[in-house]
Formats: C-alpha cells, sequence, structure tokens
C-alpha cells in the first residue's frame, strides 16, 4: 500500500524538506483588502511581516474544498491512501475541508488528521507520517503513531498584544485577561483544540522561563525528546533562547521555525512560542 502525506502551509515546513519526504501542502490566504496572498507560496513570512507595516492587519482564509478534491484526485492515481495532517479543527475548517473532500473522492482512503495545534507542532505530525510513509508502513500505523504522539505533544506561546485573536474571535475564555492586559504577558495553549490562557505571567523573560519550567518536567525523565521554538519575526530571539536550553536539557533535539503569515495574523509580530514530544 502507498500512503501520500498532505498538510496545509499553517505547518510551515520548509519546501526543501517538504521535497525531500514528498510531502504535499495545500496553502491557506492571507486577504490584504481585495489582494489573496497564499502563504508559503505568494507571500513569505518575512514579506509579511514587513507588509504588515505598512498596510492594516489582513482577514484569512482556509483552503476552498475544490483544492483538496483536485490533490486527492491526483495522488489517487499513484496512491491507495493520503495521511492529511491539519491545524487544529477549533480554529479553522481546514481539517473539516479534507474530511469532506475525502468523502467526495473515489480510489483513495484518506485519512483527516487533526493536530489539534498548528505550526511546526503540526509540522511534526506531517514529517513523523511521511518518513514512516517511506519507510513503507500502512496508512493505519501511521495514524497510530501520530495519535502516540498526540499523548506527549505540548505547546505553549507568549503574545504581546491579545487583541489581534480577540479580533478574530480565535481565543476562547478571553475574559480572562481582560482588565490585566497592561501588566502581563499572557501564556497562552491549546485545549480541546482551542487557543485558551494558560497563566498570566508578568514579564515575557518570565513566561519565557515558565515555558521552559514546563519543558523541564516533561524532560527530567531523561528520555529523549524533541522541541521546536517558534517565533513571529523574531530570530535572534529564538536563537538565543534555544542555546540556552540546549545547555540546560541535553536529551532534548531542538530547532526553530517560525509563526507564519495566518497565524501571524492573529498571534502579531514578537509572539514566540515552544512545542516538543517524546520521540
Amino acid at each position: 500500500m502507498k500512503t501520500a502525506v498532505v498538510t496545509d502551509s499553517t505547518a510551515y515546513i520548509s519546501k526543501e524538506m517538504r521535497d525531500q519526504l514528498n510531502i504535499h501542502m495545500i496553502p491557506l490566504s492571507v486577504i490584504f483588502g481585495e489582494q489573496s496572498l497564499r502563504e508559503e507560496i505568494d507571500v513569505t513570512a518575512e514579506d509579511f511581516y514587513e507588509k504588515v507595516k505598512k498596510s492594516e492587519l489582513p482577514t484569512t482564509s482556509q483552503p476552498p474544498i475544490g483544492q483538496f478534491v483536485e490533490l486527492f484526485e491526483q495522488l489517487s492515481k499513484d496512491y491507495d491512501a493520503v495521511i492529511s495532517v491539519h491545524l487544529s479543527s477549533g480554529i479553522s475548517g481546514t481539517f473539516q475541508g479534507a474530511v469532506s473532500a475525502g468523502s467526495m473522492v473515489d480510489g483513495i482512503d484518506v485519512y483527516a488528521f487533526d493536530s489539534e495545534s498548528a505550526c511546526m507542532v503540526q509540522g511534526f505530525y506531517a514529517i513523523e507520517a511521511a518518513e514512516l510513509a517511506q519507510q513503507g508502513k500502512s496508512a493505519e500505523e501511521i495514524v497510530a503513531r501520530l495519535e502516540e504522539m498526540k499523548q506527549t505533544m505540548r505547546a505553549y506561546f507568549i503574545v504581546d498584544d491579545l487583541s489581534h485573536l480577540q479580533r478574530g474571535g480565535r481565543l476562547s475564555n478571553a475574559q480572562a485577561f481582560i482588565g490585566s492586559l497592561l501588566q502581563v504577558k499572557p501564556l497562552l495553549h491549546f485545549v480541546d483544540k482551542k487557543i485558551e490562557p494558560f497563566e498570566k505571567v508578568r514579564t515575557k523573560k518570565k513566561a519565557l522561563n515558565r515555558v521552559a519550567d514546563l519543558l523541564g518536567e516533561d524532560a527530567v525523565s531523561g528520555e529523549a525528546y524533541r522541541a521546536v521554538i517558534i517565533h513571529a519575526n523574531r530570530e535572534e530571539e529564538a536563537n538565543e533562547w534555544k542555546a540556552a536550553l540546549e545547555a540546560k536539557y541535553p536529551n532534548v533535539e531542538f530547532s526553530i521555525s517560525y509563526f507564519g503569515p495566518v497565524i501571524g495574523t492573529h498571534l502579531g509580530e514578537g509572539s514566540l512560542g515552544m512545542g516538543w514530544y517524546k520521540k
């Protein structure tokens, strides 16, 4: 059985890695006025953060179902199954689009997987799926491994300004922070597929330390972990944090990724996050 792997652009997996692992990508879009730009194709993260400084914040748009149908039909010529990994269904209809398209296409079994997260945390699942597919694992075996990963997957992020998330309706229980926004750095995470406040922390430094401590609670076991630091146009800060964490947690393999245009629209520039799971 040959299994293909699909993900959407919010996994922010580099083109080189997608090509190397044969991961197919469906883009989401950011819309500036009349102009719709597909992230990772028409607009890079770097371009996006520059563009936002000069214009109003865009809106975002999930891929049309037809795009999924077209890709799945194309894949059905060479594959028996497809694992389609997407950003949390609690913040986007993209996953549901893959599910609906899967039911409309004959000749291929579509396994849509809800990462219940986004960015490179979602990317971890797609990369693992692609590596297993290359080893000849069945779709069922791959999905079982992704579900296993989900048990140890953690993700936390810090935003400079909650207003983007609130305006886009992407933050649940936002009232928990109202009235104290000026004094705190909100630490957020996903709960039941939605973004919710985790803790109120006074400064960004304390928030980063808190996330590092949460990683430490898992890494103390000495088992091998994989972690990613994710930044919204703060590469230098991300690299500094990575160096400090590598010295502290030798059993954790760290990488750096970014919040691209779609997720960056909702989190805002300056956001930082970290996700990890047991290898």
